[in-house]
Formats: structure tokens, C-alpha cells, sequence
């Protein structure tokens, strides 16, 4: 019924392209529109003015030789007061938007190596941007927004980066290893060197105080026994630590054989050896 008397609907975020005789006559906003068919007035088509997306794959190379499929995403919309230019001077702006990113991103991305193409997608996309704006403004069309999605080198290519880093991440670990089992032995030898340094002050000490104690001895016998000695208390001293040591090792389990000499002149030899030995070390001190 409309259609009958020349009633047409636009919907919203659209307009339409009124002809006359087949010339442009104006752009139809949204709402209900007489079209008086008698007199040549008829609707050339419609356009949306809502915003659209375009995603461009391209296939490029980058400086040091790498092949990669760079995504891009187109944001974009027609202008309502460009209706016009948007409808009549395009007949296809998917496959022109399409021309414009190949261009700018075949032109860019060459100049770069992969890993400063993946740093530089911004810069990328805001050339790709400002190339689009220059161009389809002419046209009627607005860019809202460009982005660069996606750098997707060829699956060789990931598998040998993905290699380059793990063996880089494994060399980073040995060294870290090996640094850490270099500080524990430093710290392993700095503790037997204290061990060492602190059981030689316990044997110095040890034998300072058995050299001490002799001599005590022998001074506190030499008084209370009126006619002796030092040299007579110092060979008993000795005889009585032989004896004993003998005890000692007999009666040990599983102490080692020792020989040495045990019959009653050898002792005083054994004596005179440990006596002249502790009479040395007393003289030094």
C-alpha cells in the first residue's frame, strides 16, 4: 500500500539515496518519505551508517627475510552528511580498504626485523590509520579505529624462536646452578678451614695443659717428698703413663696393632724421649 502511494520507510542508523529521473536528488534520513513515483522520483538504494569492521590478512616480508601473516582490523562507518560520495563514488569500499592496508602494510613491515615488527604494531597501525583516513574521507567514509591484531610468523619460524628461548632460559638456569653450587663449596671449605683452625686450638691447647699438669706434678711431689728429683718424678710420671696406655689399648676392641718397644729397658729410652720432648716444648714457651 505504501509502494501504491509512493510511501517509502527508512529504518534507523540508515539513509536513503533519492533519484530523480535517475539524478541524485537528496538523502532521505530515517522516518517515513513520500516518493511520487509519477513525477520520476524513485530510491537509488540505501546506506547504514552504522559502524562496520574489516579484518585484512596480508602476507608479507619483514627485513631479515621472515615471512608473516599480518592481521589487521578496519573499524569504520559512512558519514551521514558524505551520504552521497559514500553511495555514488565507491562501488566496492570493502575491496578499497582492503588495497589501501596490503599497501602500507607491505611498505612498512620490510623495513623492520620480526622482532621489532611485533614491537612496533602501534606505529604499524597507526600508519596504516592515518593512510585510510587520508584516502576514504574522500570518499565519505570515517576510519575509527585500526589495530593490528596479530603477527603470525611461519610455524618453522615459531618453533625456532620457541627453541631460542628455551635454550636461553636452560643456559640462564646452569648458570644460576652453577653459581649456587659454587657458593656452597666456598662455604663448605670456609667451614672445614674454621673446623681446622679451631681443632688446632683445641689440640695446642690440650697438650699446653698436659704439659702444665706435669709440671705441677712434678713441683708438688718434688716438695712433699724431700730427696727427689724432677728427673726421678718426670720417669715415673712417664712409666705410669706407659703402663696405662698399654691398658688402654689392650682393653679397646677394635683398636689397631701397634708395636712398639715394651720390655723394662725400652721404657727408659720411651721415657727419655717424651721427657726430653716436653722439656723441649716447655723451654719454648
Amino acid at each position: 500500500m505504501g509502494n501504491l502511494f509512493g510511501c517509502v520507510q527508512i529504518d534507523q542508523s540508515t539513509v536513503a539515496i533519492k533519484e530523480r529521473f535517475g539524478k541524485f536528488d537528496e538523502v532521505l534520513q530515517p522516518g517515513c518519505h513520500c516518493l511520487p513515483w509519477c513525477l520520476g522520483s524513485q530510491l537509488a538504494g540505501h546506506l547504514t551508517l552504522r559502524l562496520q569492521q574489516l579484518d585484512v590478512k596480508c602476507e608479507t616480508k619483514t627485513k631479515d627475510n621472515v615471512f608473516v601473516n599480518v592481521v589487521a582490523s578496519i573499524q569504520y562507518r559512512a558519514l551521514a552528511d558524505k551520504a552521497s560520495d559514500a553511495f555514488y563514488k565507491l562501488s566496492n569500499t570493502r575491496t578499497q580498504i582492503q588495497a589501501y592496508v596490503f599497501d602500507v602494510i607491505r611498505a612498512s613491515v620490510p623495513k623492520l626485523n620480526l622482532d621489532d615488527a611485533f614491537e612496533q604494531k602501534n606505529d604499524i597501525a597507526k600508519a596504516v590509520e592515518n593512510e585510510l583516513e587520508k584516502a576514504m574521507s574522500a570518499y565519505g567514509y570515517e576510519i575509527v579505529q585500526t589495530l593490528i591484531v596479530d603477527i603470525e610468523p611461519d610455524e618453522h619460524v615459531k618453533r625456532a624462536m620457541n627453541e631460542i628461548n628455551a635454550a636461553a632460559r636452560l643456559r640462564v638456569a646452569a648458570n644460576e646452578k652453577a653459581e649456587a653450587e659454587k657458593i656452597l663449596q666456598i662455604k663448605r671449605a670456609e667451614g672445614e678451614a674454621e673446623s681446622k683452625y679451631l681443632s688446632g686450638l683445641g689440640i695446642a691447647r690440650q697438650r699446653q695443659a698436659i704439659v702444665d699438669g706435669l709440671r705441677d706434678s712434678v713441683l708438688g711431689f718434688s716438695i712433699n717428698v724431700p730427696g727427689t728429683t724432677a728427673k726421678d718424678v718426670m720417669d715415673m710420671v712417664l712409666v705410669t703413663q706407659y703402663f696405662d696406655t698399654m691398658k688402654e689399648i689392650g682393653a679397646a676392641s677394635k683398636s689397631s696393632a701397634v708395636f712398639i718397644p715394651h720390655g723394662p729397658g725400652a721404657v727408659r729410652d720411651v721415657a727419655t724421649q717424651i721427657r726430653d720432648g716436653l722439656l723441649q716444648a716447655s723451654s719454648h714457651q
